[in-house]
């Protein structure tokens, strides 16, 4: 009972430090993900991090940051939570020891499932976050892009959304995220539990420190790369509608993103997810797991 809730307690910690690592380069992933082909507004990584900095300050790198933060504890809680719970629920169907390993196949299915389950309350959170993530207004609302923001803050994004979306429009892009979260978690778990009993030489009963840091990060930036097309559809179709609709569907979404820029756009900010995935993960699974520790686990 103690470990049931230990999971929850360990990724609500775990989460929250990892979202505050990499942030800033979650804002210069959407903002590459999300500009058109035709009209390019940055040239890479580098020119993105100066522009933002010269057009909206350092403060720019936090866009959006209020809302994941105050509700990350709760979906990382979700989503570690879920995954430590359905690995025991499967090991104890196989009537295994608690002492005993999990298999491979248990750890992909619990990530599965963990990455299925936390999808409830992580669109919304998704949704806001890309949506203020995409105003390009410096501080004081000078304008940098066009006119005046769409939305004042996390509160006001969320209500303007609901009252001219409805509760369905809290819920844009779920089916991309599903395909993109549920994949990517079931294969961050597994590397990083196959690494971490890697790493954990003889003489060990556990892994160190750094070795949980190496697998952890190794995890994230790994996962990233088998989902990085699914992650730019995502971002691309809930973006729409900050100004106006360019999208009838989902469907017509990857079409014309295909269209407009090959195979090659679905890459497009694949870099900068394995450089934001390394140290996001080291913090939140190697937390999760010295957290565990404290439990007992």
């Amino acid at each position: 009972m103690v470990h049931a809730f230990a999971d929850f307690i360990a990724g609500l910690v775990g989460g929250s430090g990892g979202l505050i690592v990499g942030y800033p380069l979650d804002i210069i992933k959407t903002r590459l993900q999300t500009q058109s082909v035709g009209a390019k507004h940055y040239n890479g990584i580098i020119d993105c991090a100066v522009k933002i900095v010269k057009n909206e300050s350092v403060f720019g790198f936090f866009k959006g940051m209020g809302f994941p933060l105050a509700t990350v504890a709760l979906q990382s809680s979700i989503l570690f939570g879920s995954y430590g719970n359905t690995l025991r629920k499967l090991s104890s169907w196989r009537n295994e020891a608690a002492n005993q390993p999990p298999r491979n196949i248990d750890i992909f299915i619990a990530g599965g499932v963990a990455g299925s389950v936390q999808l409830v309350l992580l669109c919304p959170i998704e949704l806001v976050k890309v949506r203020l993530q995409m105003q390009t207004h410096g501080r004081g609302n000078k304008m940098v892009g066009q006119g005046t923001p769409t939305y004042r803050g996390p509160v006001h994004c969320i209500t303007t959304i609901l009252k001219t979306e409805g509760i369905r429009g809290c819920y844009r892009g779920l089916l991309p995220i599903f395909c993109r979260d549920c994949p990517s978690y079931a294969a961050y778990f597994v590397i990083y539990e196959v690494m971490c009993k890697q790493l954990t030489f003889k003489g060990q009963d556990r892994p160190s420190v750094w070795a949980l840091l190496l697998s952890g990060g190794s995890a994230g930036a790994l996962s990233w790369v088998l989902v990085n097309p699914m992650d730019v559809i995502k971002n691309r179709y809930q973006a729409d509608g900050v100004r106006h609709k360019k999208y009838l569907n989902l469907w017509h979404c990857c079409t014309e993103t295909y269209r407009t820029g090959g195979v090659r756009v679905f890459f497009t900010g694949a870099t900068i997810n394995c450089l934001r995935g390394f140290p996001v993960s080291a913090v939140a699974l190697s937390v999760y797991s010295l957290i565990m520790r404290m439990f007992g686990a």
